[in-house]
């Protein structure tokens, strides 16, 4: 496996910059961020290292220059979207611009785009599944076309009122992963695993990595604190009792994690996804909290 981290953390570096932050906190690749220039309505959004809307060939050949120079990787390419909003020109724009993230994944060789699949959360799933396939059954065919894999965000996107009640994000438990496998057949959809998403839904981590091996194309590497106490207070369907952290600092079993996909022979990537508000108020926070992270999870990656 490789250790690496997701760029959204340092989004006032250039790629240039990221790469080097890799290698002074001994990182060994990097998923890089892709979103449109602009600004965007969420924590970690709307960062863009890599500007796909301009990619090509002189771009290709810098960018392939840097990572040998470096000697550091790229994971994966990242934009995590809602291309099912019930805005239309959110889904529209969410969807061309996944588009070139793909086109982009390909130029580069790179097999593996991370996103989103999106929900509306006002809906309930079943409701709005003709609409799933009316949207991503373009961005399916076209990565199919580019031979790029899709690494699917499980995080159900509800953490505040406007994501209430049904979060912005579908593809959260296995029965959805199994539906929508078999909506798309064939190997271009699969997961970007992240064990501390599975925590909070009280989703066995080792059982998913069991069933869906051959269906893990990525993995973040993030821990989630459960609050018991504003657990007893408020229930599951309440907000705010289970707090993102770095890995080792919260209920992940990390052992149990890693015992799992070395049974199943995965050997790809695991970045870092930091989101931990303990760790955000100053770069040098930020950067102590990759250093920490690679340090703890050095323990089950050589």
């Amino acid at each position: 496996m490789q250790l690496g981290f997701v760029s959204a953390i340092v989004p006032e570096l250039s790629l240039e910059q990221v790469f080097d932050l890799a290698i002074e906190t001994q990182y060994d690749c990097v998923e890089v961020m892709c979103w449109p220039v602009g600004k965007a309505d969420r924590r970690y959004a709307g960062v863009t290292h890599l500007d796909v809307s301009t990619f090509g060939e002189p771009e290709v050949d810098r960018l392939r220059q840097l990572v040998e120079t470096k000697r550091v990787g790229l994971s994966a390419l990242g934009y995590y979207p809602n291309p099912l909003s019930p805005d239309a020109s959110v889904r529209e724009v969410a969807a061309q611009h996944l588009l070139k993230v793909i086109d982009a994944s390909a130029l580069l060789g790179l097999p593996v785009v991370n996103t989103f699949i999106g929900r509306d959360p006002s809906r309930m799933i079943e409701d709005q599944w003709d609409d799933l396939k009316r949207v991503w059954g373009p961005i399916v065919a076209h990565a199919e076309r580019k031979n790029i894999r899709i690494g699917i965000e499980h995080c159900p996107m509800l953490f505040s009122r406007d994501e209430w009640p049904g979060g912005k994000n579908l593809a959260i438990s296995p029965a959805i992963w199994r539906r929508l496998f078999e909506t798309f057949p064939g190997p271009t959809l699969g997961l970007n695993l992240d064990p501390s998403h599975l925590l909070w839904q009280f989703i066995d981590a080792p059982r998913v990595i069991r069933e869906f091996a051959d269906r893990i194309y990525h993995v973040h590497a993030k821990d989630a604190r459960i609050d018991p106490d504003r657990l007893y207070e408020l229930g599951v369907t309440g907000l705010m009792w289970h707090t993102p952290k770095l890995p080792g600092l919260g209920d992940v079993n990390w052992r149990a994690f890693f015992s799992a996909l070395t049974d199943t022979g995965y050997n790809g990537p695991v970045c870092v996804e930091v989101e931990d508000r303990a760790y955000e108020k100053t770069f040098e926070d930020r950067k102590r909290s990759l250093i920490q992270s690679a340090h703890y999870l050095r323990n089950f990656i050589a």
